[in-house]
């Protein structure tokens, strides 16, 4: 299920990557070509940017893109190595927990503010915080799951 998951985002964020470059490129020949710069393209642009960072972050951890300790992992026991990425994935998911609930309140907040270009709430924007940070936790959960890998510089299970 999480496979089908995370194409889904993938597919999202590079919909939303590709709409953000198209945005991007009318706007400079909108600007230069036309001299008749469009209001929308570069809310839009500001917009889709940030939901493909906030959904690119899930797939980042997905991936195990994480941040590790490789010093005081490489000085370790396979078994405590084991141990050191289970309170680094631990740190992770609270910080991840606590950034979405800081994202759904600065959300809550913004609801009564537009966009005055695309006429729409910036709490559409706002929201890809704790959307992203929700998929980011099960991304972790995920990936922790899945046990163990074998390491790739030295052959030992980690």
């Amino acid at each position: 299920m999480d496979r089908t998951l995370f194409r889904f985002i993938s597919l999202v964020t590079q919909l939303l990557i590709v709409s953000s470059v198209a945005a991007a490129f009318y706007q400079v020949i909108a600007r230069f070509v036309l001299e008749s710069p469009a209001d929308w393209s570069e809310a839009w642009t500001r917009a889709s940017l940030i939901w493909t960072v906030m959904l690119g972050v899930a797939l980042a951890f997905r991936q195990g893109a994480m941040l590790s300790v490789e010093m005081l992992h490489s000085m370790l026991a396979p078994r405590n190595k084991r141990w050191l990425e289970h309170v680094i994935l631990s740190i992770s998911v609270c910080f991840l927990g606590f950034m979405a609930w800081a994202g759904g309140q600065m959300t809550w907040r913004v609801r009564f503010q537009t966009m005055p270009s695309l006429d729409v709430s910036i709490s559409w924007v706002y929201i890809s915080i704790p959307i992203g940070m929700v998929l980011a936790i099960v991304a972790v959960v995920s990936f922790w799951a899945e046990g163990p890998r074998v390491a790739t510089v030295d052959d030992t299970v980690i």
